[in-house]
C-alpha cells in the first residue's frame, strides 16, 4: 500500500474544521539571522501544540462502527498521546494511552485530562510498546501507531498542502524525522504538487536512526537530547521506504544547534519550540550554504517543552551571547572590599545576579579570597570595560565559563 497525492487531499478534507489550520509566517528576523527567508509552518497552535493531531484524527477517522465503540490504544510518552486522546474524546472513542513508567507527570496529566485511560508500562518506549500491542490483542482494541502506518502519514501530509497554498514558491521544505510519519507524507504531497521543491530531513547527532539506515550504518542511540520528539531508534518500515523514494536528503544537527535554535525562536521569532520543532531551523544554521538566499519552509512541529528545560535553554543561550557572563575577582579578605567591586560593577551599568566567597576551594593567601559573581551586562564589549576597571583598582579579575573553570 503506498500514499498518494489524492489520499493527502482526501485526508485534509476530513481533517477539515477539526484541526487548526495554522499560518506560515515569513520571520524577517530570523530570516536576516539566516541569510535566507524562512517562513515557519506554526504547527505549534494546534490545541494539543503539535502536529500529531492530524494523523491521529485521520486514523480515527477511519474506524468502523464496531472498531469505535471497542476503542483505540496508542503508546506514548508525549505529542502523539495527547492528539489521539484529545480527538478521542471529541468523537466518543474510548481511548486507552500507554506510557512509560517515567513519563513526567504533567504529560501523564495532560493525556488524561482528555478522557483516555493512561496506562504506565514498561522502563522505555519499546517496553511500553509491546505492551501495548499484547494489550490490544487482549482487549480488542485498535491500535494507532504514531508514525507507520497509512492514515497517519496521510494526516502528516495535509501540511505540506497548507505550506505550498500560502507560499507556492517556496524552493526546500525543512522537515523533522523522528520515526518518519510527518516527512512521508509531506514529501508525497510537495513533490506531486511542485517536482523541484527539495526536501530535507532533519535527525539530532544523538538520534539518527534513518539517516544511518539510509547511508548504510547501523542505528544508535547514542544519548539524552532536548529533542526527545524525533529520539525514534526504530523508524517505520513504510516510513522509511518512502523517505528513500521522496526525499532528497537527511542532515543532522547537534545539541548545542538545538539549544541556540530553540532560544532564538523564542527570543526572535516570539514562539516557543521544543527541541524537535526546532530542529529545521538548527539545520539552516548548522549548513547555512545549503539554504543561504533560499525560500525555506520550516515546519515547527511542536511547542510542548518542559518549561525548566527552556529556561535552561535561555539562561545558557544568555552566557554563550555574554550577556550573562561569571567573573572571578582576586582581593584581599577585608571589610569593604565587596562593596568597591559591586560599586564599580552598578558604575557600569550592570546587575550582579549572584556573588559568592570563595574561601575554602582555592590555592591563593589565607587572608585573599576570590570573589565570584554572575553578572547581566549589554554586550561583550560592556563585561571588558568590567573587568578593566576592577583590575584598574588593583584586583585580579578573569572571565570564567559558566561551570566555573578557566
Amino acid at each position: 500500500m503506498t500514499v498518494t497525492l489524492e489520499d493527502i487531499q482526501s485526508a485534509a478534507d476530513l481533517i477539515r474544521h477539526a484541526v487548526v489550520r495554522t499560518p506560515t509566517c515569513l520571520s524577517r528576523s530570523l530570516s536576516a539571522i539566516a541569510h535566507t527567508n524562512l517562513f515557519l509552518k506554526l504547527e505549534t497552535f494546534q490545541l494539543t501544540g503539535s502536529f500529531k493531531e492530524r494523523g491521529a484524527l485521520v486514523k480515527l477517522k477511519q474506524l468502523t462502527p464496531k472498531e469505535a465503540a471497542a476503542g483505540v490504544i496508542a503508546m506514548s510518552a508525549g505529542n502523539h498521546a495527547q492528539g489521539v486522546a484529545y480527538h478521542a474524546q471529541r468523537l466518543g472513542i474510548p481511548a486507552t494511552i500507554v506510557m512509560p513508567k517515567g513519563t513526567p507527570y504533567i504529560k501523564v496529566q495532560r493525556t488524561a485530562s482528555f478522557g483516555a485511560r493512561v496506562v504506565l508500562e514498561g522502563d522505555g518506549l519499546e517496553a511500553a510498546s509491546a505492551f501495548a500491542h499484547e494489550m490490544a490483542i487482549q482487549e480488542g482494541l485498535t491500535f494507532v501507531h504514531p508514525f507507520d502506518d497509512y492514515d497517519v502519514i496521510r494526516g502528516q501530509g495535509t501540511i505540506a498542502l497548507e505550506m505550498l497554498a500560502d507560499c507556492p514558491d517556496l524552493d526546500v521544505l525543512i522537515i523533522p524525522i523522528g520515526g518518519g510519519g510527518l516527512i512521508s507524507g509531506m514529501a508525497i504531497a510537495a513533490k506531486s504538487l511542485k517536482p523541484t521543491i527539495k526536501i530535507i530531513g532533519v535527525q539530532t547527532e544523538m538520534c539518527p536512526s534513518m539517516y544511518q539506515l539510509r547511508y548504510g550504518q547501523a542505528p544508535t542511540l547514542t544519548g539524552q537530547t532536548i529533542a526527545e520528539g524525533i529520539a525514534v531508534k526504530h523508524p517505520g518500515k513504510l516510513t522509511r521506504k518512502l523517505i528513500d523514494q521522496y526525499v532528497d536528503d537527511i542532515v543532522l544537527v547537534s545539541e548545542a544547534s538545538l539549544e541556540t535554535a530553540v532560544q532564538l525562536i523564542a527570543a526572535e521569532g516570539h514562539i516557543v519550540a521544543e527541541g524537535a520543532g526546532a530542529a529545521p531551523l538548527a539545520a539552516v544554521l548548522s549548513y547555512p550554504e545549503r539554504f543561504t538566499n533560499q525560500q525555506a519552509g520550516l515546519v515547527i512541529c511542536g511547542g510542548n517543552i518542559d518549561a525548566r528545560i527552556l529556561s535552561s535553554i535561555l539562561m545558557r543561550g544568555l552566557m554563550r551571547s555574554q550577556r550573562i557572563v561569571y567573573l572571578r575577582v582576586q582581593m584581599p579578605d577585608i571589610p569593604g572590599m565587596l562593596a568597591t567591586v559591586a560599586s564599580i560593577v552598578g558604575a557600569a551599568g550592570a546587575n550582579i545576579i549572584e556573588v559568592q566567597h570563595q574561601r575554602l576551594f582555592t590555592d591563593i593567601s589565607i587572608k585573599q579570597t576570590h570573589l565570584d559573581l554572575v553578572i547581566e551586562v549589554r554586550d561583550p564589549e560592556q563585561v571588558h570595560q568590567i573587568v578593566n576597571q576592577i583590575q584598574a583598582h588593583g584586583f585580579p579579575a578573569r572571565l570564567l565559563d559558566a561551570i566555573g573553570s578557566k
